[in-house]
């Protein structure tokens, strides 16, 4: 991750310290569970206290092998005694080390990223619940369509990372996987029983069915939550950034005292929060395409799958976090211009049609259709002028020449939002019900 974006809550996590350290620990949980079967008791707490992490030695050790698992081996047992440094990395394969410590990171970067997830999600519902109330008009095709809550606008991308955040947190939960099968999975040396031993020392479960490597589908499937995820902050980014606009200016991101939005024009407050999220959650779903190739390893292993992961897994996690975050700090600073917001809507009367469509079928004998090119001609009339008078009066003119003299309702702001928010609390209260996990903050 370049350091702009860089968040040392990951960041630390996929460290070549932080790498070698999950070795060690995977190391020594083999151990553990190898005590008293294979291997002497106390041999773990033995290495624990002798075993130190060096780099510089790991490296000047892995240019002669050029095999960085047999260089950390190496870097720790030579520091031991013979008779206790014999059983490190008794019975395993560097894959075995590789994969598990893998796990590790990805448990400890979901253990940040779970909380800033769940920060996004009250911080959603709490602006959702202010302006629950708050009609604003609806747009379909980008068309002015008819008006709904404000409110319930937000509701839905809540819902949307509720189910992002359900199945993250699952997978953290039922999908965190450590192997200990040895070469090409046989257990030639450890048996299934110790390696369920093993994985339990390391807080995750054990591969029911690994070769020589943990399967990538498991990776792949946590990718494609991400991308998921990814696809989420995209689509609320471009939200803000359409109501942003100029033209529409129905809210703006915060504005810092001293922010500066253009270095010529001095006007200018620009969404730059949701277009650099917009670029961020492009760069999230990039990797998915890599995490499904990895999946299609030959035979039981081959490392075609190492070095992209090496390289895309820290940014994906570092992205993921960086994104979260910055994404629940732009929700809490959005300003909603309200009377912007409700006046749209009161001064755009042609959203009436359907309404008066629907009422028209309700207290008359025509057909639909005949009804629907009545009501569709004064629409046109009427959004010349945006007059809702002019809507009403050429209808009723129109149903006259059709030899109806009904008189039509011609409802008040406050009634225009009981006909249209109606069912917004109904709404709020099936996601929450179905989604609780804003309110548990």
């Amino acid at each position: 991750m370049i350091s702009r974006y860089d968040k040392k809550e990951i960041s630390n996590i996929w460290s070549e310290e932080n790498k070698f350290k999950t070795y060690l620990e995977v190391e020594l949980a083999i151990l553990k569970a190898l005590e008293g079967e294979k291997v002497p008791v106390g041999s773990s707490d033995k290495i624990r206290e002798k075993a130190t992490i060096n780099i510089d030695r790991i490296n000047e050790i892995e240019l002669q092998t050029r095999h960085d698992i047999i260089a950390f081996c190496s870097s720790i047992t030579e520091n031991l005694e013979p008779e206790i440094g014999k059983y490190f990395h008794f019975g395993v394969t560097s894959s075995d080390i590789i994969d598990s410590s893998l796990t590790l990171q990805i448990k400890q970067s979901l253990e940040q990223i779970l909380p800033a997830f769940k920060a996004l999600l009250n911080s959603l519902l709490l602006r959702a619940n202010e302006m629950k109330e708050t009609a604003t008009i609806g747009r379909s095709h980008g068309m002015y369509a008819e008006p709904f809550s404000f409110g319930q606008k937000l509701l839905g991308h809540y819902a949307e990372f509720c189910r992002r955040y359900q199945e993250l947190e699952d997978f953290y939960k039922n999908d965190l996987r450590v192997q200990f099968s040895g070469a090409v999975g046989n257990y030639t040396i450890l048996e299934p029983k110790l390696e369920a031993i093993a994985a339990k020392e390391l807080g995750v479960l054990p591969e029911e069915h690994s070769t020589q490597v943990i399967p990538r589908d498991r990776i792949a499937k946590l990718v494609s939550i991400i991308s998921m995820t990814g696809a989420a902050i995209e689509r609320i980014s471009v939200e803000i950034r359409h109501l942003h606009r100029s033209d529409v200016g129905e809210l703006h991101e915060g504005f810092a005292k001293g922010q500066k939005g253009s270095s010529t024009m001095p006007h200018k407050k620009n969404p730059i929060s949701g277009e650099n999220l917009t670029g961020m959650a492009r760069m999230l779903r990039s990797h998915i395409g890599l995490a499904l190739d990895n999946i299609v390893l030959w035979h039981e292993r081959d490392i075609s799958h190492s070095s992209a992961e090496r390289m895309y897994l820290p940014d994906t996690f570092g992205i993921l976090f960086y994104s979260l975050t910055r994404l629940t700090s732009t929700v809490k600073n959005l300003v909603f211009n309200e009377d912007v917001i409700t006046n749209r809507v009161f001064e755009n009367c042609t959203y009436l049609s359907s309404y008066y469509l629907h009422h028209l079928i309700e207290t008359t004998n025509f057909k639909r259709d005949d009804l629907y090119t009545l009501v569709q001609e004064a629409s046109f009339e009427a959004s010349k002028t945006q007059s809702a008078e002019v809507f009403h009066n050429t209808l009723e003119k129109l149903l006259i020449e059709k030899d109806s003299s009904l008189t039509l309702p011609m409802p008040t702001k406050d009634e225009i939002k009981k006909i249209f928010l109606k069912s917004t609390n109904d709404v709020f209260e099936r996601v929450l019900k179905q989604y609780p996990q804003g309110k548990e903050l």
